[in-house]
């Protein structure tokens, strides 16, 4: 057994916790300031009692550090913390789904690291252990994570290109297309608004109109202002994205698949190959359109956390991801077994089209009683009609391509959430819950909706709409075995 400890970098960590005590000394040098006029020498006769909250701040640290105690067996890591109450953790090494090494740039001079190790149990994407460790005792549990066989190593597995991470990092950057259909909003909404409130505010007197002026200059600079923040928003997080996911590499057998990217921070994924749930292929429409697709996993610890994604390859060209990644998996080529029933159709689009053709009447009822408003209520009507059209597209599209297959041991499954279109393709195994949705409405013409959740720590709901009711049955009787049917059908 091996025995090691944190970096003592961590008494900080610790140290921070109790960093409230410090408002004590904050009151007392306040109380000072305001009620003597020798407050400095006073609050300096009394820097002792600071002295002893920094102190005792800086021991609870130490003790906490001191007392945290990694040992590595043969079989298991083993992870002991607590002062008063005592916690031990234990994770056997065949139950390591994840581990990560993340080494910021800031920690480079200190030779330290941040490991953190994942099993599949567990909830809120939260790490099962996590520490900040030297780079001598990183190195020691690296070698306790799944490992890449290189003489096993699949070779067809391609490198990332620098375009495709590119790619990426534009599709997946956070508000791409909502950013710039905002910034739009604000560069064309300013100078209309402004033409509006100029032309209601000059049936006023003429004193009040040249007061009014002045602040109409202002609305322009600020809706372009606003409309500035916006794109860079978006650039900023596009940027990050880049530099989050550059040099991107992956390696794999059949065994394990390690990733490592990042030029600020970079991270380092040791995944076990048995322990992936299921793979998820994602496109937006534009990426569908020419053919596109970045594929993720599902794996407990990887891509955790509200700035990571678990991707496994950023952006491809979809027709060769069957050939080359088919030795982990991910097959494609297959078509929907069962697809939407046609008389569905509605099912998909009724949302979008209602709210598109009630914009119409709107906009005519506002020109009717508010005919000085015609210019902005028509601004208004064009920047909500083009995000509903959008969306018709959008869920047009999902009708066409969602459906459900079952081959061999596996299942894929095609759908669309929000605007986002996913494959997942998984184990039959790992299905642990299927449900049968049907409405009134969607009795009357005997079709249903099929809802799929698989093992993670999320617990994320795969819904495919207006399947046919006979073949909805199909679906759940193929894998009822592994799956938990809770049906509500017409009979």
């Amino acid at each position: 057994m091996m025995t090691y400890s944190e970096h003592p970098l961590r008494i900080l960590r610790y140290s921070i916790k109790n960093i409230w005590l410090l408002v004590f000394p904050l009151l007392r040098g306040i109380n000072a300031v305001w009620t003597d006029r020798n407050w400095f020498y006073n609050w300096l006769r009394g820097a002792w009692f600071d002295i002893l909250t920094i102190g005792v701040i800086v021991l609870f640290g130490l003790v906490r550090w001191h007392c945290s105690v990694i040992r590595l067996t043969d079989s298991a890591i083993i992870h002991d913390d607590g002062i008063i109450i005592k916690v031990r953790k234990v994770i056997p090494y065949s139950r390591i789904s994840s581990g990560t090494v993340e080494r910021p740039f800031y920690l480079a001079p200190f030779k330290a690291a941040r490991f953190r190790c994942d099993t599949s149990a567990g909830i809120f994407n939260s790490a099962d252990m996590s520490f900040m460790v030297r780079e001598s005792t990183c190195a020691e549990l690296v070698k306790r994570l799944p490992q890449v066989n290189e003489e096993k190593r699949l070779g067809n597995i391609p490198r990332p290109t620098l375009m495709s991470v590119v790619l990426f990092s534009v599709f997946f950057s956070s508000g791409f297309t909502g950013t710039v259909y905002i910034a739009a909003f604000f560069f064309q909404g300013g100078n209309l608004a402004r033409d509006l409130i100029g032309r209601s505010i000059s049936t006023l007197t003429e004193q009040t109109a040249k007061i009014s002026q002045r602040l109409l200059l202002r609305v322009p600079d600020a809706a372009i202002g606003i409309a500035i923040f916006f794109l860079a928003a978006w650039l900023l997080s596009f940027i990050l994205n880049l530099l989050r996911y550059f040099r991107f590499d992956i390696k794999c057998d059949d065994q394990c698949l390690t990733t490592s990217y990042g030029v600020i921070t970079k991270r380092e994924y040791h995944i076990s190959a048995a322990q992936i749930n299921y793979t998820d292929l994602r496109q937006n429409l534009i990426m569908k359109l020419f053919g596109a697709v970045a594929v993720n996993i599902s794996c407990s610890g990887y891509g955790a956390g509200r700035r990571s994604l678990p991707v496994l390859m950023p952006v491809k060209k979809q027709k060769h991801i069957g050939d080359e990644f088919e030795p982990i998996g991910v097959f494609m080529g297959v078509k929907s077994e069962y697809r939407p029933k046609r008389t569905g159709f509605w099912q998909y689009i009724w949302q979008p089209s209602i709210i598109a053709a009630a914009l119409v009447p709107a906009y005519l009822l506002v020109v009717h009683f508010f005919s000085i408003a015609s210019g902005l209520a028509l601004f208004m009507l064009i920047m909500f009609e083009i995000p509903s059209v959008w969306f018709i597209i959008v869920k047009t599209a999902a009708f066409f391509t969602s459906g459900i297959s079952v081959y061999d041991d596996k299942i894929m499954v095609r759908c669309c959430k929000w605007t986002g279109f996913h494959t997942i393709i998984a184990e039959r195994k790992k299905l642990v819950k299927l449900e049968l949705e049907q409405t009134v409405f969607q009795r009357i013409g005997k079709r249903c909706s099929v809802s799929l959740w698989f093992e993670g720590e999320e617990h994320i709901k795969y819904k495919v709409k207006a399947f046919d009711e006979k073949n909805a049955v199909k679906i759940a009787e193929l894998l009822d075995r592994n799956a938990h049917i809770s049906a509500n059908l017409g009979s």
